[in-house]
C-alpha cells in the first residue's frame, strides 16, 4: 500500500472526529451571557479533546514520515489507533454534559489510555516494518517513553477523579503539554535522512 493513501485516510478520519466533537456543542437557549456560561463544561471538554486530537494528528503526521514500507501490521495498528480516537467525541460529550462527574472522567481517561497504548503499538509496528532507522529509531524510542508516561498520568487521573475533578483536569492538561510540541528528535532525524 502507498503511504500517501494511509495518510489521507487517517487525515480524513481525524477531520471527521473533530467535526463530530464541535457538532456536539449545542447552542444555548437564551441570548444572555449566563445562558452561555451554563455550557462551559461542554466547551472545556471540547477544548481539551480538540487539543488531544490535534496533538495526535501532529504526532501521527511526524510518525508516518518515518515509514518507508507499509506493512499489514502498520495498517491494522493505525486502524486500532483511529478506532480509539473515534470514541473521543462520545466521552468528550458525556464528560462535558455531566460537569466532569467522576465516572465520566474515568471513561474519558480509559479512552485516552487506549489511544496512548494504540499510538505506542503503531510506533512498534512501524519500527518492526522499518528496522534500519539509526538516529530515528532512538527518537522513536523516546516517543514511546512519552506514550507510557502519558498512560501513567491517565491512570492517576482516574484515581484523582474521585477526589477532585480539577486535579484530573490538570493531569490531562499535563499530558497535553508533554505532547504539544512534536518531537524535535524525530524531525531532526528525518531531516538528516533526507540529506
Amino acid at each position: 500500500m502507498n503511504k500517501a493513501r494511509l495518510e489521507a485516510f487517517s487525515d480524513g478520519v481525524i477531520a471527521i472526529i473533530i467535526t463530530i466533537m464541535v457538532l456536539e456543542i449545542k447552542v444555548p437557549h437564551g441570548a444572555e451571557w449566563p445562558d452561555l456560561f451554563r455550557i462551559y463544561p461542554v466547551f472545556l471538554s471540547y477544548i481539551l479533546s480538540f487539543m488531544y486530537v490535534g496533538i495526535y494528528w501532529c504526532n501521527h503526521h511526524h510518525l508516518l514520515h518515518t515509514v518507508k514500507h507499509v506493512s499489514s501490521g502498520i495498517l491494522w495498528s493505525n486502524m486500532h489507533l483511529l478506532f480509539w480516537l473515534s470514541l473521543v467525541p462520545f466521552v468528550t460529550g458525556w464528560m462535558g454534559e455531566n460537569h466532569f462527574a467522576p465516572h465520566t472522567i474515568t471513561a474519558y481517561a480509559v479512552v485516552m489510555i487506549c489511544c496512548g497504548t494504540a499510538f505506542a503499538i503503531l510506533q512498534y509496528a512501524i519500527k518492526k516494518a522499518n528496522p534500519e532507522q539509526g538516529e530515528l529509531g532512538i527518537a522513536l524510542s523516546k516517543l514511546r517513553s512519552k506514550a507510557w508516561i502519558s498512560v501513567g498520568f491517565y491512570i492517576l487521573a482516574i484515581g484523582a477523579a474521585f477526589v477532585s475533578n480539577v486535579l484530573s483536569g490538570l493531569l490531562f492538561l499535563s499530558v497535553a503539554i508533554l505532547w504539544f510540541i512534536p518531537s524535535k528528535g524525530v524531525e531532526k532525524a528525518l531531516e538528516e535522512q533526507s540529506e
